[in-house]
């Protein structure tokens, strides 16, 4: 028996209207020996709102990143209820684990694993989905577009054969200046005091030694003897010495490993230089063919380097929906320049996401400030309902090494209690020598401190900020707050939403409950996406506007599967039908 709680909209009300903040139900806790019934109301009234038009094909009111609109019937990916609804698709790796460890040990924290020689085969990417990869990236700055297509087929295939949910993130290059290739070495190692010349000119012979190519033809006029060249962020160090025309030559201060294609940039005085910088687009003529191919594959997620203003996201975003108007890829923004860190706001607000990277944002603020920024960002997406990815040197010295540095550990730690989305690997899985390692590595991290924060910390006060630009997103909104404040007070076993768009569940995770967040919905790709956010489990999953047919279908095909048993706690929110309800599994 189930026990709901239905909110009714009246259609003489406002549409405008903003409901106060927390106005959710306020709940005390139970007796601890007390695990059910609770009775919150008696009977249930279906919601109603004036922007709702009851004789469209697509009767469901819905939201997307904080924007009303309508699911349209005619989504290419849409699958409405056969006849025969009798199949759930879920990600191969955590039925195993519900069936084996439980609700309470599955990973809310996702990961990110960067593709590259290391990993681009299907047995080694089948071992990082084996391993908790939820979003494959491929990086352009990097191989072919030919060789990326292989990648993204293959993770496909490994969809498709296999039972995961892996998405594909497509990074952009950037306009900003950066080392060319290496003459075909996949990298180049500078020594203390070596002798590097950059420069602008183009070889036709192969490359003297210790020669890199720089992107930016003033390169050689903007820099001046005594900067510092940073590369990659400051993985590696050099001293202006010499100019001789187009070359630029350099001692090395700080040695590493030189990558193809890593950014550069330079301080004067204390000072990052970045005139120059600031007259480059943020999306080049190269980065617009990388978006065609992105677009024309399908990825999941665009994430745009360098971003400096919210305009340059709606811009994007405008020219998606216009190369493909059946198109639902997501825009990331890269968070990694000053400029970016000023604008923060509305370029979180303007975007599907973002990426706190921060390798190249180090190189444009003091060290020291990084871990500030970090934290504004992190927490700045979260009031916002974006998600966020952690990234940059997480785990760097796993490239050569099998175990991180206790400080990298204690890093990964951090970014897991500071509730990031999700935690992105670069170097490590793309060209390291132990990429599965690494990845194992940071789920056993994020496994262990999401532990420690239900068993010390319990739930955490919401505080969260509106979000909602309509009077329905605010039932939404208000409806999560209030089934995730249930879910930890009742201490259930796991929040059911059944969503179309995805909207609904990225409420929820926004809330950062105690239990897991079992997220159906019918659509192939908002399934991928939702694999991004903390807490979601997403499953594919044919429903109807029916709660209770879709919840009896739901408790029959996962308990079948061992996935959850008679007794189990659940609370189930919709947004097909704006209620709360709460039940036992039969």
């Amino acid at each position: 028996m189930s026990q709901s709680l239905h909110f009714v909209v009246s259609s003489s009300r406002s549409p405008n209207l903003t409901l106060p903040n927390h106005s959710y139900l306020k709940l005390s806790p139970p007796p601890s020996n007390l695990r059910f019934p609770v009775t919150f109301a008696r009977r249930p009234i279906s919601a109603s709102s004036s922007d709702l038009d009851s004789n469209s094909p697509s009767k469901v009111l819905v939201s997307d990143n904080g924007k009303g609109g309508v699911l349209p019937a005619t989504s290419p990916e849409y699958v409405p209820p056969p006849s025969d609804s009798s199949s759930i698709d879920v990600d191969a790796v955590t039925e195993t684990d519900l069936k084996e460890n439980g609700f309470r040990s599955t990973r809310r924290t996702k990961l990110v694993c960067t593709i590259g020689p290391a990993t681009c085969g299907f047995e080694q990417l089948e071992a990082l989905a084996v391993g908790g990869m939820n979003v494959a990236r491929i990086n352009m700055c990097h191989g072919t577009r030919e060789w990326h297509r292989r990648v993204i087929e293959r993770v496909r295939r490994l969809n498709e054969e296999k039972g995961f949910a892996v998405a594909i993130m497509m990074d952009t290059e950037g306009s900003e200046i950066h080392m060319g290739e290496l003459g075909g070495a996949p990298s180049a190692k500078a020594e203390d005091g070596e002798i590097w010349t950059f420069s602008v000119r183009a070889f036709d012979s192969p490359r003297p030694e210790r020669t890199i190519n720089v992107n930016y033809d003033g390169f050689a006029e903007d820099v001046k003897v005594g900067d510092e060249l940073l590369v990659d962020g400051g993985m590696v160090r050099f001293d202006v010495i010499e100019k001789i025309g187009p070359d630029v030559k350099c001692r090395c201060t700080d040695p590493g490993l030189l990558l193809p294609r890593a950014n550069l940039t330079f301080w004067r005085d204390g000072s990052l230089v970045r005139e120059r910088n600031a007259m480059l687009p943020t999306i080049s003529s190269k980065d617009w063919l990388d978006i065609d191919f992105g677009i024309a594959e399908g990825v999941d997620f665009i994430a745009i380097s360098f971003v400096k203003s919210a305009e340059v996201i709606k811009h994007l975003k405008s020219y998606i929906a216009a190369r493909s108007r059946d198109s639902d890829i997501a825009v990331i923004a890269k968070i990694e320049s000053i400029d970016s860190l000023k604008n923060l706001e509305e370029i979180i607000q303007a975007s599907d996401g973002a990426m706190v990277a921060r390798g190249d944002l180090g190189a444009q603020i003091p060290l020291e400030q990084v871990p500030s920024a970090q934290q504004r960002i992190v927490q700045q997406c979260r009031h916002l309902n974006k998600p966020v990815i952690v990234a940059s040197q997480l785990l760097e010295s796993m490239i050569e090494y099998p175990t991180p540095t206790r400080a990298e550990v204690a890093d990964v730690s951090e970014a897991v209690r500071q509730r990031a989305d999700a935690l992105m690997l670069s170097g490590e899985s793309a060209m390291g020598l132990f990429p599965e390692k690494a990845l194992a590595v940071l789920r056993s991290v994020s496994v262990r401190i999401e532990k420690w924060w239900r068993e010390e910390k319990r739930h955490e006060a919401m505080e969260l900020p509106d979000t909602a630009s309509s009077f329905s997103d605010s039932i939404s909104e208000q409806i999560c707050n209030s089934a995730a404040k249930m879910a930890n007070n009742l201490a259930v076993d796991a929040l059911f939403v059944y969503t179309k768009t995805g909207h609904m569940a990225s409420l929820l995770s926004r809330c950062r409950p105690d239990c897991p967040i079992f997220a159906f919905t019918s659509t192939i790709s908002v399934r991928r996406r939702l694999n991004l956010q903390w807490g979601l489990i997403p499953f594919r999953l044919s429903f109807s506007d029916d709660m209770e047919s879709n919840l009896n279908r739901t408790f029959s095909l996962l308990k079948a599967r061992g996935m959850i048993k008679s007794g189990d706690l659940v609370i189930a929110v919709s947004d097909m039908l704006q209620s709360i309800q709460v039940m036992n599994v039969p």
